[in-house]
């Protein structure tokens, strides 16, 4: 494919699929625009991808909105290929568990990568829960999770809310269908559910997508205390299509409306409760755990 047929197939996809269609419009526009000056006519694979991801970001300022570019050949078929790719990166990177530990006081400390599909997902994700269950509070690490999965996102939150009690998370409105569908916690979880104790999750400038669905669901509903920096700012659902053998394209397809709020964090990120520099999340969450909760030191 020529330079001009990959972008007219990822403005296709864009005008057809974006959640906001003035932006898709207006974002279309623009590239097409710099396109007719030849801007992007010598640009080639990584390159172009940049390119195109930086004037789409310029009108839309949506982080989810991207080129990809892949040195390694993709199968075309878009969902699919989508699925098997954060499959198997969920599977290297052990569902997202990166490190489950009991700190000094009696603090549980999970750290994770990523939000997993809890079909896949939902044994560690248990297991972690389990090895924490009765420590006196926790905190969750989401300074490195890029996100994923708002199913996983569900789960995670059936843990800290009690059961029989169902709690509505969030809501997600897909623009193509017209359709908003819910979700709620779970009635069931293996395993105690972590209630009655106080829960810190770490946040930052990497921190997206799901795990800002994650920590902004416990936030709002005043479940978690917040400490770090504010995270990045992507709120809406991602369809994900390869265009050529190395280049796809990310569609944000659906937005998150938060039942408590009305609202979402797209653009904005969440800002934490306790700010700190990033990488004294950690010290400052378990300091401020020990201090104060009793009998904790």
């Amino acid at each position: 494919m020529t330079n001009s047929e990959i972008i007219e197939a990822a403005l296709t996809r864009l005008t057809a699929e974006y959640i906001d269609e003035d932006k898709a419009v207006q974002a279309a526009s623009f590239v097409r625009e710099r396109l007719a000056t030849g801007l992007y006519e010598a640009l080639r694979g990584e390159q172009l991808c940049e390119a195109l991801t930086t004037d789409l970001q310029q009108v839309t300022s949506d982080k989810h909105l991207r080129l990809l570019w892949s040195e390694e050949p993709q199968e075309l078929d878009g969902a699919e290929e989508d699925e098997d790719f954060f499959a198997e990166l969920a599977r290297s990177e052990n569902q997202g568990i990166r490190r489950v530990e009991r700190l000094k006081g009696d603090i549980g400390y999970i750290d994770t990568t990523l939000v997993a599909e809890p079909a896949d997902a939902a044994m560690m994700i248990s297991a972690a829960m389990t090895l924490v269950a009765n420590t006196k509070a926790l905190i969750l690490d989401l300074r490195g999770n890029r996100g994923g999965s708002t199913y996983g996102m569900a789960y995670w939150c059936s843990y800290f809310f009690p059961e029989g009690e169902g709690v509505h998370l969030t809501d997600v409105y897909r623009r193509t269908t017209g359709h908003t569908q819910q979700f709620w916690t779970l009635p069931y979880v293996p395993g105690a559910r972590y209630l009655d104790r106080p829960v810190y999750v770490l946040t930052g400038p990497v921190t997206f997508s799901g795990a800002e669905d994650l920590a902004y669901n416990l936030k709002v509903r005043g479940r978690a205390t917040l400490v770090g920096e504010t995270t990045r700012g992507g709120a809406h659902p991602t369809g994900y299509y390869p265009l050529t053998e190395h280049i796809s394209v990310t569609v944000p397809y659906a937005r998150s409306i938060n039942p408590v709020t009305g609202g979402d964090w797209e653009g904005v990120g969440i800002a934490p409760d306790l700010a700190v520099p990033v990488d004294e999340a950690l010290d400052v969450a378990h300091q401020h755990a020990i201090e104060n909760v009793p009998l904790a030191a």
